[in-house]
């Protein structure tokens, strides 16, 4: 991991860039982590629209993490932002797009075709990354995943044995396969769910939500669409996420 970046934003929270290979990422530490006092960590996920376009929404999260004490950090999905174009990943995307326009049912082929190629590939390169963020003196675990693709998620949970915590975001397209992963997943889990999402069929997220095999689970739901996430429901996820890693 090579550090090509480094500010202290105006809370005292310390922003730098890096890149993993050919992976670029943003790690955001509270002016409190040091090696003598290390620091519990976040994963950040977010949907494939790149870094650039994420970056408000992420750094607001990186940041109210830091008021808590804890260390965030995100990478570039593959395909995504800065990284090489993934043409098979585009064309699924294009595919599946057009569909949802032409108002044609969205079948699993497309949703296999478009997610588990991006779990399959994304997935190692977290890993790869906590490798990383582990091996700096300020980071001490234990480690959370927040938000993003729940199909990464849900990988993360069941192969990472390091990731104590999750907080998942409804409304990513699930494939059925996933399904039986999250019967798999056994660490705490926090759902949001936005009862309105327009892009999310609401009873498949309820019936993923069934089908996790975590004993300490729970549904945060609420009316309104993808981006009328109240602040309230932000408020519920941070608590979880400082019942679990302190």
């Amino acid at each position: 991991m090579q550090f090509t970046s480094e500010r202290r934003l105006d809370d005292g929270v310390f922003e730098r860039h890096f890149t993993l290979g050919e992976i670029p990422g943003i790690l955001w530490m509270p002016e409190t982590a040091s090696a003598s006092a290390p620091v519990p960590l976040i994963l950040l996920g977010h949907p494939t629209l790149g870094l650039g376009k994420m970056y408000p929404r992420l750094a607001a999260r990186a940041r109210h993490s830091a008021a808590e004490g804890f260390a965030t950090a995100t990478i570039e999905l593959p395909g995504s932002g800065e990284r090489p174009s993934w043409p098979a990943l585009d064309q699924a995307r294009a595919d599946l797009r057009q569909a949802m326009r032409a108002g044609e049912p969205v079948t699993d082929e497309m949703v296999d075709a478009l997610v588990l190629p991006l779990v399959d590939k994304a997935v190692p390169e977290w890993q790869a990354a906590l490798d990383a963020f582990l091996s700096l003196p300020e980071i001490g675990g234990p480690v959370a995943y927040s938000g993003g693709v729940i199909s990464i998620g849900i990988r993360l949970a069941v192969v990472e044995p390091r990731i104590v915590a999750a907080g998942l975001f409804a409304g990513s397209l699930v494939p059925r396969v996933m399904f039986e992963e999250a019967r798999q997943v056994t660490i705490p889990l926090h759902v949001l769910l936005q009862w309105d999402d327009e892009g999310n069929d609401r009873q498949a997220s309820l019936d993923l939500f069934d089908a996790f095999g975590s004993k300490e689970k729970t549904l945060n739901a609420n009316m309104g669409g993808h981006t009328g996430v109240p602040q309230s429901a932000g408020d519920a996820a941070a608590a979880f996420f400082t019942r679990h890693l302190k």
